[in-house]
């Protein structure tokens, strides 16, 4: 008997322990451990505010050559695409109708000039006998009469000559901008009339080049709001191309219109770029970003550590002094690459959960942990964009 009760000892000593340690474990009386969050800290920085607008491309300046005078077209003096300057002859029309014009003008101007030298030395004489009383005094006002007619026929006929000579030069045509060509619409032969609806060719000058932009009404104001005196007149303005990339020079914002599409509610603005290498053409699509200004206590948080309520108000997951988890709302303004810039709803030292989110809820303890370089990326931001 005492052989068998040494034999089964040591199994019920083992069960008792396992029935022991098993309503330990269900009872909870071991404390679960606080699950792991990764935080960022916030802080303040100054960071340049842009904003980033559609646009397109326009020319400088355009001119549309039009002949002003009616002709037989007989040469074209430039090359489709190159550069002419102002001034440049780029057509000739037939000049024989319009010299003859001339000459005939010439003549009747020297007719003119004869007869008004005869009337005005028949009215000295007039003038020199009416004293003597050797003619009447409606002869003399006779003379006077004519002479002041000749004079008149005289500046009639300069004004005619002036024109047969203006309608001359006309049969050159000239450039009257510097810029660049574009294809031409007639050739040599071609009947021409004057102040033609067809266009002959277009010049269009593309250094410096225009970028019209279009913006909103309202947001418009904001930006008014935040350029402060000079800075309104001081806006540079850099351009991202259709492909994404950057275009090398930088601009600077001139204008915007005085008036709102009553149709769109939008409002066009206008800046200058330099375009010396001719890589901005009329009518490229392109965005601007405009420089305006800086927000020196600008608040930044990770876009991972934002959600939406089911009302769509931003939200987001803080860590107390206690470390236990608060949901609070805030207002976000703009996006700075991974991070929205907070307007509302949060200050500097506030600890923000941007990862294991779905691991707690309000009130709950937590240990954390700094998120990796999630801080620096959202606090070294080198620009605000709107």
């Amino acid at each position: 008997m005492r052989v068998k009760m040494k034999l089964f000892t040591a199994p019920v000593v083992a069960l008792l322990m396992v029935a022991c340690s098993e309503p330990q474990q269900a009872g909870g009386q071991a404390a679960p451990q606080a699950p792991e969050v990764a935080v960022v800290t916030l802080s303040t920085s100054s960071l340049a505010l842009t904003t980033e607008l559609p646009g397109r491309t326009t020319d400088f300046r355009q001119a549309e050559i039009r002949p002003q005078v009616s002709g037989i077209l007989q040469q074209r003096l430039f090359t489709e695409g190159q550069q002419v300057e102002a001034g440049q002859v780029l057509y000739k029309i037939d000049a024989a109708p319009y010299q003859a014009a001339l000459a005939n003008a010439k003549a009747n101007l020297a007719s003119a000039k004869a007869v008004a030298h005869n009337a005005r030395l028949k009215a000295d004489r007039l003038k020199g006998l009416l004293g003597n009383k050797a003619v009447s005094q409606q002869d003399y006002d006779d003379a006077q009469a004519a002479l002041m007619q000749a004079d008149a026929a005289i500046a009639s006929s300069e004004a005619a000559l002036q024109t047969a000579q203006i309608n001359l030069n006309y049969t050159q045509i000239k450039a009257p901008i510097s810029g660049q060509i574009g294809r031409s619409a007639v050739t040599e032969g071609a009947l021409l009339t004057a102040n033609q609806a067809q266009v002959m060719a277009t010049i269009r000058q593309l250094d410096p080049i225009y970028v019209d932009l279009t913006q909103s009404s309202s947001e418009l104001l904001k930006l008014k709001k935040q350029m402060q005196g000079d800075e309104r007149d001081n806006v540079t303005v850099d351009l991202l191309l259709d492909d994404g990339s950057k275009y090398s020079e930088q601009g600077s914002l001139q204008f915007s219109e005085v008036n709102v599409d009553p149709s769109t509610g939008m409002v066009t603005l206008r800046a200058v770029f330099p375009n010396k290498n001719g890589n901005l053409l009329p009518g490229m699509f392109v965005r601007a970003r405009l420089h305006h200004g800086t927000d020196d206590q600008a608040i930044l948080v990770p876009q991972a550590a934002v959600s939406r309520t089911p009302k769509g108000q931003a939200s987001v997951m803080l860590v107390n002094s206690n470390n236990e988890v608060e949901a609070r709302l805030i207002e976000t303004g703009r996006t700075v690459e991974q991070s929205w810039q907070v307007t509302s709803g949060l200050s500097a030292g506030d600890t923000v959960i941007v990862a294991g989110l779905q691991k707690v809820k309000p009130g709950a303890k937590v240990r954390t942990v700094q998120a990796q370089n999630s801080a620096d990326s959202s606090q070294n931001s080198p620009a605000v964009s709107q």
